[in-house]
């Protein structure tokens, strides 16, 4: 497994994770488009042969701050440390930028999820009340601080 640039060309494949994980919630063609015509930093994790396993992306504001728009594994790579090793790229990316705090959103009923990123340094901040449409299902802040000459990957 590598994990590489994303490109225009992994949409499709993304947009079948996409439904498959998240359905009616799934993000559409445009909103990746966006994403990578913003100059977002955006990941995908491919086997051997090139076929697409999972994908990040991370925005980055200016002001010191990122975003970690999303992390997705296919249903059927999962449990092989590949979230992780996007997750692990997004931090680096971060340190290389210098960005004082991270964020993301979770869902408040995938605690797989909320466990990994507690493991990278994140805490709840927050909840978002009906973040995710259209179940309305809440999603947990969480935030990770960067500490004075952290790499990005330091996970305990």
């Amino acid at each position: 497994m590598r994990v590489d640039r994303f490109r225009w060309w992994h949409i499709p494949e993304v947009l079948l994770i996409e439904a498959d994980l998240f359905g009616p919630e799934q993000w559409s063609p445009a909103m990746f488009w966006n994403e990578l015509a913003n100059g977002h930093h955006y990941r995908v994790a491919l086997d051997g042969d090139g076929s697409l396993l999972g994908y990040a992306g991370l925005a980055v504001d200016p002001g010191g701050e990122s975003w970690v728009q999303n992390i997705a594994v296919r249903r059927n790579a999962q449990r092989r440390g590949i979230g992780r090793a996007l997750l692990e790229d997004l931090l680096a990316e971060t340190a290389r930028r210098g960005v004082g705090s991270v964020l993301l959103e979770v869902a408040v009923d995938n605690a797989p999820a909320q466990r990994l990123y507690a493991g990278y340094g994140f805490e709840p901040i927050g909840v978002r009340r009906g973040y995710y449409q259209p179940s309305n299902t809440d999603a947990l802040v969480m935030r990770r601080d960067a500490e004075p000459g952290a790499d990005g990957t330091d996970h305990g």
